[in-house]
């Protein structure tokens, strides 16, 4: 199978602080399928390490305020281009980020608070009706 992952969890220092999420039940996934990693964030061109970020009114902002929605956008379209050119089978996300949170994200306050909702990533992929899984789900 061919499965699509969030690329800081296979131990790659992309997120916002330069570090990573790695998941050893995802590393174990590519000892039967394919894993393709992808990043949203530093396919829309953010840097590493970058300010943290969250959705405030439907727009993905850094804490100072300034919008990086733009940024995710492009990613997320360029991340959903390389799954669909790969005909990936399944999607495996982070939990809680603007990009990949599937069932709750931070509620833009950056005060630690979660909410009900998806990242930008995670809204195109199910939009496209290409199954995403969770890792705290695995």
């Amino acid at each position: 199978m061919k499965i699509a992952v969030s690329a800081c969890l296979l131990g790659i220092n992309c997120k916002y602080n330069g570090g990573n999420n790695y998941n050893k039940k995802v590393v174990a996934l590519a000892c039967d399928n394919e894993i393709i990693p992808v990043c949203t964030e530093v396919l829309g061109g953010l840097p590493t390490p970058r300010d943290p970020s969250e959705i405030a009114d439907g727009v993905v902002k850094h804490k100072n305020g300034e919008s990086v929605d733009d940024e995710f956008q492009k990613g997320a379209a360029a991340a959903l281009d390389i799954v669909k050119k790969n005909h990936v089978e399944l999607v495996v996300l982070q939990s809680r980020s603007p990009s990949c949170g599937i069932n709750e994200v931070y509620d833009g306050t950056f005060s630690k608070r979660l909410i009900p909702g998806e990242g930008v990533f995670a809204r195109l992929l199910r939009e496209n009706n290409i199954r995403t899984v969770d890792v705290s789900d695995l």
